[in-house]
Formats: structure tokens, C-alpha cells, sequence
């Protein structure tokens, strides 16, 4: 798929000097900007063919810098495009073969100014993502998606889809139970959660029932900018809570 160095299979010293990082240089590498990913996550896209990093004769994975790239890519994919890891390597494939590759869409796409919604046009048509393609891309198991849906964590839509935000939801439930917090433990957060969406909701409600589909489109913005603060104030309030200084 993706040729490396020669010579990097050797010895740590001819990795090294070739250029080949180890797992936990990768690691660091790449939560400057993807904060949430973890080695089990890496190990998880090579056993899917996304990337095939060389090995030493011990066995330790050793990966070149087009290996980084090509993670980067993949993850950004992921949290940008909400594409399924299919998707992703027949896309990629396509790239390092020189064929015009336009970008698929499936799950919600990111508009281009960073805000995490999903673009006017393709609202109707891109929010909503599969069973199969949640558990391929929060990387988690039937058993794990059953449980946290018994707790309420995620609750499929009436056609048994998820919104793409689902995905999001997964992977920090995943992230926390290494820690030894278990889907239980979350409920207080999912019903924290829906209270205060129900204030932003009741704050917002006359705006959504009004005929003029100006102040409708003022209901949807004023939603986004209340959801915001919302988040900052609880954030804060953790952090003040805690007692911590955070990013």
C-alpha cells in the first residue's frame, strides 16, 4: 500500500536512522491534533488495511512519516466526514494511484469554517449514519453499542440510523471506560445534557413557531450560539469544580 524506507526493518538504530518512528512517537505525533486517539486505535486501522507500517524482527511496528500522513488523513476523514473506514481506503487507494478522486459523501460533512454543523445543503441527505458503519468508526463492539444504548447514552432514530454525532458520543464513552467509567456512571451527564438543551429549547421555541422563515433561520442561529455557550459554562464549571487548570 504505501511504500516506506529501505532498510528501516533492521535494527532500532536503522529504524531511527531511516526516518521510522515507533507507536508512541506516532501517538504524540498525532494528538497535537486529534487529542482523542489511542494506540488501540492505530493497531485497529492497520488491522483494517488502512495503513501497513513495517515490522522489526522482533515484531515492533515501525512506522515512516507517509505512514503519519496517511493517518492523519484517516482520522481527519473521521472526524470531518463521518466517513466509514471502507470508504476511507477505497478513497486513499484511489489517491496513491493518481486517479481523481473526488471525496464521498456519507455521514455529515463539517462546513468549511470550522464550526462542526453540517452544511445547508446537504442537511437533508448526510446526517445519519449506519449500525455498522458506528461501530467501525468509534472502533467499538455490538455489546459495547448495546449496553450504553440500555443506559441511553445512544438511542438509534425511528429508521434505526444514527445522527453522525453518535460517533462522537462513542468514542469519548470508549475513551472514559479506559479510564474506569462506566456506562452507568454517564447517566447523570446524559440527563445534565438534556436539561439544558430543553432551556435552549425553551428560550428558542418562539422563534421556531414563527411564519416568517427569516426568524426561523434566526431560531436555528440563535440555537447554535446558546448551544456554544452552554458548553463554555459547562466546562468551566467542571473545571471549577476540579479545581484544574485544562486546555
Amino acid at each position: 500500500m504505501l511504500q516506506t524506507p529501505s532498510g528501516g526493518a533492521g535494527s532500532g538504530t536503522a529504524a531511527r536512522d531511516s526516518g521510522l518512528m515507533s507507536i508512541g512517537t506516532v501517538l504524540n505525533v498525532l494528538r497535537d491534533e486529534f487529542p482523542e486517539v489511542t494506540i488501540s486505535k492505530i493497531r485497529f486501522l492497520e488491522s483494517e488495511g488502512l495503513i501497513e507500517p513495517q515490522r522489526t524482527p522482533s515484531g515492533y511496528r515501525k512506522f515512516s512519516p507517509r505512514d503519519v500522513e496517511r493517518l492523519g488523513h484517516v482520522l481527519r476523514m473521521q472526524r470531518d466526514h463521518y466517513l466509514p473506514l471502507k470508504v476511507i481506503r477505497e478513497h486513499l487507494d484511489a489517491m496513491e494511484r493518481g486517479e481523481a478522486a473526488p471525496l464521498p459523501v456519507v455521514g455529515r460533512q463539517r462546513s468549511g469554517d470550522g464550526d462542526g454543523e453540517p452544511e445547508e445543503a446537504d442537511r437533508s441527505t448526510v446526517a445519519r449514519i449506519g449500525r455498522d458503519e458506528l461501530l467501525a468508526a468509534a472502533d467499538i463492539d455490538e455489546a459495547d453499542l448495546r449496553e450504553w444504548e440500555s443506559y441511553g447514552l445512544l438511542s438509534p432514530l425511528a429508521d434505526g440510523v444514527y445522527d453522525a454525532e453518535a460517533v462522537t458520543v462513542a468514542a469519548l464513552v470508549a475513551e472514559l471506560g479506559r479510564f474506569g467509567i462506566e456506562p452507568r456512571h454517564l447517566r447523570v451527564m446524559k440527563a445534565a445534557a438534556e436539561r439544558e438543551a430543553g432551556l435552549v429549547d425553551q428560550v428558542v421555541a418562539p422563534l421556531k413557531r414563527h411564519r416568517n422563515p427569516q426568524t426561523r433561520t434566526l431560531a436555528e442561529a440563535r440555537t447554535k450560539e446558546l448551544a456554544a455557550l452552554t458548553m463554555k459554562l459547562h466546562s468551566a464549571l467542571v473545571k471549577a469544580a476540579l479545581g484544574v487548570r485544562l486546555p
